[in-house]
């Protein structure tokens, strides 16, 4: 019979192992969406539109499905979930139309959904103390952005852009079968009929579920938002094929999953709030070099004109998009921590609350990306964007968090000193 340990673990492997592969389903059209693009024909908005599609249902399910999983269990829901997006994923590779494309997507966008199932899943197999190293380690299916990024492209290349997502449909079939035989379910780990939907819901007039939603759908919103954009950036700024782009798309969507495993270490460490703080420091100071346009100034001097040009180099916006991409790594893990520290008892419900609200930030701002580009013609938009994002939520941490701890000890501090005898 196998141990709870034993249990635990091969939980948390199938269960990454499965997140990883929606993960790439749910950023697929990040590759497809190019050849697509041009095809169609479409302009820069309606390419925003294209690869956002999924996320809007993958973010809109996710507050059901971390119900659901609240009340049924994680396994049989992240089972039924996969085995609903087979045929979907299919039919993509038989669209021809921009309204074919769109509807589809919806449906192959229920694999982001999985996010939520399967952290509340394999977070209640283990001790508070531990929960987050077992979140940030499935969170590391965030990579499947990345392996789509080197997959796809060959894929596309080798044998057209609709093979992707054939071959896409048979791998979640067989990653369906492979996690329900190396799962578990533990009914101690339900919330049973007693508690009811309207109960469940209630967390939404907890501002501080608001507040982990800012977070998130910076450090998890803008993650997806970028991995869907950056290949197309690629080519655009710097000239790259499709193959050359996705590979340098991949040097951010890389780190942006794997170190999620150490963002859980550390927030079990040092406490999500200081964790989460940096973070979102090190992503504006990113985001403030990100956001600078390729520049020619000229200067008149005693010589005549003189003529510098101000931009990042390829070689640098790739390191500050690596850097980045740890930051959100972090920083997604953190945010969860603080989740299983306030809400032990239906982790499930506020990750699904939470992730919704990263959600639809990885499916807004592509849209908007695609928006600001076709309005001002400056590709660096996107991270001015971002940055006035970030600049909102690092205030509204400093208010609610910072602050009140300050004004705590400096209190705490007068009243020693009056208590101190002269």
């Amino acid at each position: 019979m196998a141990t709870q340990q034993y249990k635990a673990w091969s939980v948390v492997i199938a269960s990454t192992l499965a997140f990883t592969v929606c993960f790439m389903i749910w950023m697929m059209f990040a590759v497809i969406g190019i050849p697509i693009k041009a095809t169609l024909g479409l302009n820069e908005t309606q390419f925003g539109i294209l690869i956002a599609t999924p996320v809007l249902t993958g973010s809109l399910i996710r507050l059901p499905l971390g119900m659901w999983t609240d009340k049924f269990g994680g396994r049989i829901v992240f089972f039924i979930l996969m085995l609903s997006t087979i045929i979907p994923i299919y039919l993509i590779s038989k669209c021809t139309e921009y309204w074919q494309f769109l509807v589809t997507g919806l449906f192959v966008g229920v694999a982001g959904g999985s996010f939520t199932v399967g952290i509340a899943y394999c977070a209640r197999w283990f001790p508070k103390n531990r929960q987050g190293l077992a979140m940030g380690i499935f969170g590391a299916g965030n990579t499947g952005a990345a392996v789509t990024k080197l997959v796809a492209p060959l894929i596309v290349v080798g044998f057209g852009w609709t093979m992707v997502p054939q071959v896409y449909a048979v791998l979640m079939l067989i990653t369906a079968i492979l996690f329900w035989f190396f799962t578990f379910s533990e009914p101690a780990h339900k919330v049973g009929n007693t508690v009811s939907m309207r109960e469940q819901l209630l967390v939404l007039k907890d501002p501080k579920v608001w507040k982990y939603s800012q977070y998130y759908s910076i450090v998890f919103g803008g993650y997806v938002a970028l991995a869907l954009w950056m290949t197309k950036y690629y080519i655009g700024e710097y000239g790259f094929d499709l193959k050359t782009a996705a590979l340098m798309a991949a040097a951010f969507s890389i780190p942006g999953g794997v170190l999620r495993a150490v963002g859980g270490y550390y927030s079990d460490k040092f406490g999500a709030h200081t964790v989460t703080w940096w973070v979102l420091w090190v992503s504006l100071t990113c985001l403030f070099f990100l956001s600078y346009p390729q520049t020619d100034v000229s200067i008149i001097t005693v010589t005549g004109p003189q003529t510098f040009h101000i931009g990042l180099s390829v070689t640098m916006f790739t390191i500050i998009m690596f850097t980045m991409g740890i930051a959100f790594a972090i920083g997604k893990a953190s945010v969860f921590k603080y989740i299983s520290d306030d809400y032990p008892h239906n982790i499930g419900v506020i990750s699904g609350v939470v992730g919704l609200a990263g959600g639809l930030g990885g499916f807004l701002m592509p849209i908007m990306f695609g928006a600001l580009l076709d309005l001002t013609g400056v590709r660096t938009s996107a991270f001015m964007l971002m940055f006035g994002i970030v600049w909102v939520s690092l205030i509204w941490m400093y208010w609610t968090e910072v602050r009140p701890v300050k004004i705590s000890r400096h209190h705490e501090r007068q009243v020693a000193k009056q208590a101190t005898p002269i």
